[in-house]
């Protein structure tokens, strides 16, 4: 195997295939266009989300076995294409599945106990706890949109706070366990008090949470999204924030980030962006619940030890 690396990733990778006599070539500073004329030497492909593998670009690898993406997201390879031509697809969300976890209730702490105004005012030498008093994690029943690695790992760890998780996957039969039980997305919308989102980008579920969506609630909720930033209606996700339908957000990922997830904003800041920054009931981070210095190792990892699998 020759293995052409798009995207950085942990070097562990690389002494895994190079262990078993594999071949590879970093070029993750190369644009697309020089790759593309290259792309026929190479049996594999290591991509995260550096550009798009469309149809015209997979084409060009007339070698291709293997596509590896270190991560869960597969939004931006053509699955279909590749699938057509034999290339199989490989990923590994169980390499940051802890760490979205705990970032995600990481996230709902901060927004439930005001840790974010707690800690600015006291710097500030405010000293007011009337203001800062929190709401309890314990005795809430979180809905969980999407049951598979991610949504499995947060659901283990809410245990531990006397949550009640119910989860919802149209994909999946039978997923219920210890941890969650699984209910129809009525069942959702009537017993919620927070909802976390664990679904891939797809054109299903690509602006999935709008404002008729957000209605279905029969009681305000608070809403975590570590998954993908354009499943949520940002727009619409404040009208409730302003109605007091929702309570409060936690987003790791917004509708403005870049495909490649290394920059948010295409043009200038927006007016529901300029609210969100502000807004105490808000919480933000930089689409980095899947990274720590741990997943970065493991995504590598369990990527590699898959694909040698796969072809020994």
């Amino acid at each position: 195997m020759k293995v052409l690396f798009i995207d950085d990733t942990h070097p562990i990778l690389h002494s895994i295939f190079t262990k078993i006599g594999w071949e590879i070539e970093v070029r993750d500073s190369e644009s697309k266009e020089e790759l593309a004329e290259k792309l026929h030497q190479y049996q594999g492909i290591i991509v995260r989300s550096r550009f798009e593998l469309d149809k015209q670009f997979i084409e060009k690898g007339t070698q291709l076995q293997f596509i590896g993406r270190p991560g869960a997201g597969l939004e931006n390879i053509d699955l279909a294409f590749a699938e057509s031509k034999g290339i199989k697809v490989f990923r590994s969300p169980e390499g940051n599945r802890d760490s979205v976890a705990e970032h995600g209730i990481g996230m709902l702490l901060m927004l439930f106990n005001k840790l974010n105004q707690a800690n600015l005012q006291v710097k500030k030498g405010i000293w007011d706890r009337k203001a800062n008093w929190g709401e309890e994690l314990f005795g809430k029943t979180v809905g969980l949109i999407g049951y598979g690695v991610m949504g499995k790992a947060i659901a283990k760890r809410l245990s531990g706070f006397g949550v009640d998780c119910i989860a919802y996957d149209k994909y999946l039969k039978n997923y219920g366990d210890e941890f969650t039980e699984a209910v129809s997305l009525k069942t959702i919308f009537e017993q919620s008090d927070v909802v976390s989102l664990h679904t891939p980008l797809t054109e299903e579920t690509k602006n999935m949470i709008d404002s008729e969506f957000l209605s279905k609630f029969t009681k305000p909720i608070y809403l975590l999204n570590t998954a993908r930033g354009q499943s949520v209606v940002l727009n619409d996700l404040i009208s409730s924030l302003k109605s007091g339908r929702i309570l409060g957000a936690c987003l790791d990922v917004l509708e403005y980030e870049k495909t490649s997830f290394e920059s948010m904003f295409k043009e200038e800041k927006s007016e529901s962006f300029t609210y969100l920054s502000e807004a105490q009931n808000v919480i933000l981070s930089p689409h980095v619940a899947g990274w720590t210095q741990q997943s970065n190792v493991k995504i590598a990892q369990f990527l590699g030890e898959r694909i040698v699998k796969h072809f020994n």
